[in-house]
Parts: structure tokens; sequence; C-alpha cells
């Protein structure tokens, strides 16, 4: 019988939560809940007020994966919807704006992954991101020195930026930005990547083209584009192991000499925000928030 649980008045129905989705590790279902709900606080503000996509995987990472951005069948009428522009037509996409939202949201075994703008202002980017993504044999090592050079550069610029783990392979630097689109961070994004490549040019890489990859970090830009989504901050990852977005410092950056150093799992997360809070909280002032040149 699957259980019931009450969570902050809504009634939820959890399931098969003995199910080990994580073989690897042995990381159950039941955990991954555990493990949304104690992070719920650093969480929820990253996904409050945008449309969310979500990467299933029910079976576990090595199992069936796929992306559900639609409304899935059966959501409850509690849970809030907003219906997003899109190329072929409006739709209608799940905003997870509280705690019975997020636990009725990861009972479906999910990464979460957000666009850069709310779902109130579609036409306004709030955020750019790079997602640095190492080709072998460079490592989240060498990112942390791409990710260094793009701090300055945005400083530059007057833009603040702050980094967090990929939850896979890299990093993924984020800023605030206002009174741009997201067609207009885009082409400043790519920019920038192109200044990173002629700066380090036997290091950092604009293009995605694959015979170029190996040995450099691809300072992938085009998440920008107001159609693309980005993995939250915190969302576990459909990885071997249960490992986490995570934000980072850039001291922990500057040091990093291994990429075991900048890898987490679930279970360091909780330590990490007694520690640190959430890194990422200014982004989530829109005062704080630069502008494009």
């Amino acid at each position: 019988m699957t259980p019931i649980t009450e969570v902050e008045g809504r009634r939820l129905a959890l399931s098969n939560l003995e199910k080990v989705l994580y073989p690897a590790t042995g990381f159950t279902k039941g955990e991954v809940l555990h493990y949304y709900a104690t992070t719920a606080e650093a969480l929820l503000p990253h996904l409050r007020d945008r449309a969310v996509s979500f990467l299933r995987y029910p079976d576990g990472p090595e199992g069936q994966v796929f992306f559900t951005k639609n409304v899935p069948p059966g959501t409850p009428d509690w849970v809030t919807t907003s219906e997003v522009p899109r190329s072929e037509g409006p739709a209608r996409m799940v905003v997870v704006q509280d705690l019975p939202s997020l636990m009725w949201a990861a009972n479906l075994v999910t990464e979460f992954h957000t666009h850069q703008w709310l779902v109130g202002s579609p036409d306004e980017a709030d955020r750019i991101v790079f997602d640095l993504d190492p080709g072998a044999p460079a490592t989240i090592v060498d990112c942390c020195e791409v990710a260094l050079w793009l701090r300055e550069r945005l400083a530059a610029d007057g833009i603040e930026a702050y980094a967090k783990t990929s939850g896979s392979k890299g990093l993924h630097l984020l800023a605030g930005v206002r009174g741009a689109d997201s067609a207009q961070v885009s082409d400043y994004a790519k920019a920038l990547a192109l200044e990173a490549e002629r700066a380090m040019p036997r290091l950092a890489l604009h293009r995605m083209t694959r015979s170029l990859r190996p040995g450099k970090v691809f300072v992938d830009w085009s998440q920008n584009a107001g159609r693309k989504t980005t993995a939250a901050p915190y969302t576990l990852r459909a990885r071997r192991e249960p490992t986490v977005s995570a934000p980072v410092t850039w001291t922990e950056i500057e040091r990093c000499g291994a990429p075991e150093q900048l890898v987490f799992g679930a279970a360091d997360l909780g330590p990490r925000l007694r520690d640190h809070g959430d890194l990422l909280a200014p982004l989530l002032d829109a005062d704080l928030a630069g502008e494009l040149p």
C-alpha cells in the first residue's frame, strides 16, 4: 500500500520508498525524498516563479531517462502551473512554489532544470549562465581556470559571478542580470566565450564541435537562449552516484588541484549548508543584478 504523507496540509502519495535508484551506493528513493525535504529551504527560492523541466529517471540513471516539459498527467490541481512561450506555440509547465510541490515532483524521480527567466516576465532574462564542460583528458580542474578568467571578465563589466558544480564533470557560472532579453544575454555570453578562447587558445573553446573538444573546456554560452534550461542549484543528478549540482566558493575553485575535490553527494549538502548557507543567495536579490554593457 502506497503511504500517504501530509506536507504543509497537502496529502501526498509517496511510492516505492525502498527502491534502490543508485545501485553503486544503494541510495534509495526514500533517501532522495529525504534529501529534497532537508535542502528545500535553499533549493526552493531557486525554483520559485520559474517554469521547470523534469529530467526523469524513475528506474535510476541506468534505466530510461527522459525530459518532461509539459505538465505531467496526474499533476495535483494545487500544484502551480504557468503558460510559457515556445516557438511552436504556448505550453503549460509546472512551477514549483512550495514544499508540497517539491516533494510531489521529487516523487517522480527527476532532475530539476530551469530557464534563465521568470514566468512573470519571460521576455526579460534575469540570469546569465556559462556551462563549462571539459573534454577528456581535461577535467573540472581545467574548468576552474576558465571560470576564474570569466569571473574577472564579468567583473570588469560590473557583473558578479557565482559558481556551482554541474553535478557531473564540469562547472556552472551564474550571475544576475537585468534590462536585457534572452537573445541579448546570449549574444553577450557568446562574445565572452570567444574572448576566453582567444585568451586561452590551448584551453577554452566556444564551439561544441566534437573533434575540437579533447583536452579543452567547452564554454557553453547557448543555455542562455530563451528556450533552454539548465540544471538548478541543489538538484540531484541522474549519474552513477547521487551527486548534486552544488554551489562552491571561489576559494574552493582557486585551490582545486584534483577533480574529486569538487564532487559533492547528497550527504555532503547538509554540512555545506550549515557551514556556508546558500552561496547563491545573492542571485535572488534583483538589486545586485548587473547590466550588460
